[in-house]
């Protein structure tokens, strides 16, 4: 089975996929001082929940845009589970397609793994929209090609811009307003922040288009994708998944990295063998 590891600014999700399905998903705060141990004692919890150990998984694949987090989720693979995990980086691993940027090892992982899925489930031209801890546009061309994009400020950091920036205007939680004029503080802010988000949205994918040159579809991704997809036709899918799957069609595409048995706790070598 292949372990997927998502570490984000703001959560580590963890999945695993049999070859036919994802068993499981479960995510833990991002914490750059976080040990491979503190992670092992929480995920081989949730395994075993699951009905799984560690000796089910024989491949395992990591994106991360947090290079501090590398070292720790590295070890948890190596200690834990017994293999080395494929890292997924712009430069190093074969992506199956071309990507079109001035430096390509500098594009986070994410987003070149949300191409990769976006393009194999869905069919360029595209936009992949990820409501993250930044709101990232990336381009995928008609082959595959990454070709670029757009990064925002994600919707939580704005939210928590206004509430320290301006004495009195209270921290909010996210939800689409009734009307677009509140006719209170609080109203008025989360009419800002969804309808505002929803412009930027519509009209960052007009700008891209007509720079393209053609029509492009658009998919969503991220926790809020479903919630701004409502208020907008531009979005055409949401898929809560892609970048789990980008992970796994980039381990499907590579050879698993060599991994040297020696690492291994006594435990985990008593149990595979």
């Amino acid at each position: 089975m292949l372990l997927a590891i998502d570490a984000g600014n703001t959560n580590v999700v963890f999945a695993v996929h049999d070859g036919e399905e994802w068993r499981g998903r479960w995510r833990i705060a991002t914490r750059a001082d976080r040990t491979s141990d503190e992670y092992a004692v929480w995920l081989l919890a949730l395994l075993s929940h699951t009905g799984l150990k560690p000796s089910d998984i024989t491949q395992c694949a990591l994106g991360t845009v947090v290079p501090a987090a590398l070292y720790s989720l590295r070890r948890l693979v190596r200690d834990w589970f017994g293999c080395e995990p494929l890292v997924a980086r712009g430069d190093s691993v074969n992506w199956g397609f071309e990507i079109l940027m001035d430096r390509p090892k500098e594009v986070g992982a994410d987003r070149l793994l949300n191409a990769l899925a976006a393009h194999h489930h869905y069919r360029g031209p595209l936009i992949v929209i990820d409501f993250g801890t930044a709101t990232t546009f990336d381009v995928v061309g008609e082959g595959g090609a990454y070709v670029g994009g757009v990064i925002a400020p994600g919707i939580n950091l704005s939210i928590e811009a206004l509430h320290r920036a301006a004495a009195r205007l209270p921290r909010i939680g996210i939800g689409r307003p009734q009307a677009v004029i509140g006719r209170d503080t609080v109203p008025a802010m989360q009419s800002g922040v969804f309808w505002g988000y929803v412009g930027l949205v519509e009209g960052l994918v007009s700008r891209i288009r007509a720079e393209h040159g053609g029509p492009l579809k658009v998919i969503a991704t991220g926790g809020l994708a479903p919630l701004f997809a409502e208020g907008t036709t531009v979005i055409q899918h949401t898929d809560p998944d892609i970048t789990l799957e980008g992970l796994r069609l980039l381990a499907a595409r590579n050879p698993p990295p060599i991994f040297h048995k020696t690492t291994l706790p006594e435990s985990l070598k008593n149990e595979n063998e």
